[in-house]
């Protein structure tokens, strides 16, 4: 069961897309008249069947900052690999941005989601649901996500694996 503080982060809007608030940070700038307060919102918003996608948002208000930061995940969405209409990691992958490094590795089905929270977040919402991935060097969310994004843009898929691995099919890839 999710705790009220999840369930009140991952809306769910009418067209089919999760939002997951990743990160939400407050900073204030000083300026003559004292500090000037602003945020600063990481959203990644997915619709579970593949389709997955990070905005950075930034404005004086918590709600325009994590609309902002939607609508441009809304408009860069990336594609997982899938196996029977279901989104999975065909193959073990480092994804790098910076000094952030994100392992991911398929898992057999049943192990869940195995990963920390800004790997996790990316994986609920493409509808990953096995995967085992560990997060290396930077603790960043913001490097983290691209770092993973970074791995999912470069997965092959399924058919393009077995011939690189000199199989005839995917079925004799997969068994």
């Amino acid at each position: 069961m999710e705790n009220s503080r999840e369930r009140d982060r991952d809306r769910d809007k009418n067209d089919g897309f999760i939002e997951k608030l990743v990160k939400l940070n407050r900073v204030s700038k000083v300026v003559k008249g004292g500090k000037h307060p602003s945020f600063a919102a990481l959203v990644v918003v997915g619709d579970q069947k593949g389709k997955v996608g990070y905005g950075f948002g930034k404005s004086n208000d918590v709600t325009e900052a994590i609309r902002k930061a939607s609508d441009r995940a809304r408009a860069h969405l990336v594609s997982v690999p899938q196996k029977n209409e279901v989104p999975m990691i065909p193959h073990e992958i480092i994804g790098n941005y910076k000094s952030a490094s994100v392992l991911l590795r398929p898992a057999v089905p049943g192990t869940g989601v195995i990963a920390g929270g800004a790997v996790r977040a990316v994986c609920d919402a493409a509808g990953i649901k096995d995967v085992l991935s560990k997060s290396l060097g930077s603790k960043n969310s913001i490097n983290t996500v691209k770092a993973t994004f970074d791995a999912l843009e470069h997965l092959l898929d399924g058919k393009a694996l077995a011939k690189a691995r000199g199989k005839k099919s995917l079925a004799e890839l997969w068994g």
